[in-house]
C-alpha cells in the first residue's frame, strides 16, 4: 500500500521512485527495463501501470510514453517537456501535466507546448494544471493532490480513458 505523505491516506498500489545516477538522464529503454524488472518480482497489473516524474523525470515521462505508448494506462509529467513533433503518439494516453507558472528552471511553456501538440493531434484525455506563483517545485502540490491517485486508479489499458477531475473553484 502506498501512502500519501501529508494526509496518510493509503492507495492500493506499488510505487517506485528511482533516481538517475549523476550525469545521466532517463532513457526510455531504462524506464521500460525497470518496469519489467519490478513487474517480474511483484504482482503488478499490466493494465494499471502509470508513469510520472518531475523535472528531468517529467521529460523522461514524456519520452518513455512516446516510445512505448501502449505500456502505460496514464501519465503525469511534472514540470517537464518533450518532443512536440512526436506528441501525436500520446493521443490515446490519458495525460495530466503539472507545472508551476513561475518556474524558471524548466519554463512552463515546455509543458504547454506538449499539451498543445497532443490536443492538435486529436488527444482529448488531457489536462494541463498550471499552479499560479509556483516555481520549479510544483511536484509538492501535484503529488499531494489525492485527485491524481484516484485518476490513476480510474484508468486502465484497454478501457475508455477517464479525464482528471476538474480543479476546485477558487475562493472569492
Amino acid at each position: 500500500m502506498a501512502k500519501l505523505p501529508k494526509s496518510g491516506k493509503k492507495f492500493p498500489f506499488l510505487m517506485i521512485a528511482p533516481q538517475c545516477d549523476p550525469g545521466e538522464f532517463w532513457l526510455s529503454d531504462k524506464v521500460i527495463d525497470l518496469v519489467d524488472e519490478v513487474s517480474a518480482k511483484y504482482p503488478v497489473d499490466p493494465e494499471r501501470i502509470y508513469l510520472t516524474g518531475n523535472s528531468m523525470g517529467g521529460y523522461g515521462t514524456f519520452y518513455a510514453a512516446i516510445a512505448y505508448p501502449d505500456r502505460f494506462a496514464a501519465i503525469a509529467p511534472v514540470c517537464g517537456g518533450g518532443d512536440a513533433e512526436a506528441a501525436a503518439r500520446l493521443v490515446n494516453t490519458p495525460t495530466w501535466i503539472f507545472h508551476g507558472d513561475a518556474d524558471t528552471a524548466v519554463p512552463p511553456e515546455e509543458s504547454q507546448k506538449m499539451a498543445d501538440a497532443i490536443r492538435a493531434a486529436g488527444g482529448e484525455h488531457l489536462k494541463l494544471t498550471l499552479y499560479p506563483g509556483v516555481k520549479h517545485n510544483s511536484w509538492d502540490t501535484a503529488y499531494a493532490d489525492e485527485r491524481l491517485y484516484r485518476w490513476f486508479l480510474a484508468n486502465r489499458l484497454g478501457q475508455e480513458p477517464v479525464k482528471p477531475e476538474p480543479d476546485p473553484a477558487p475562493n472569492p
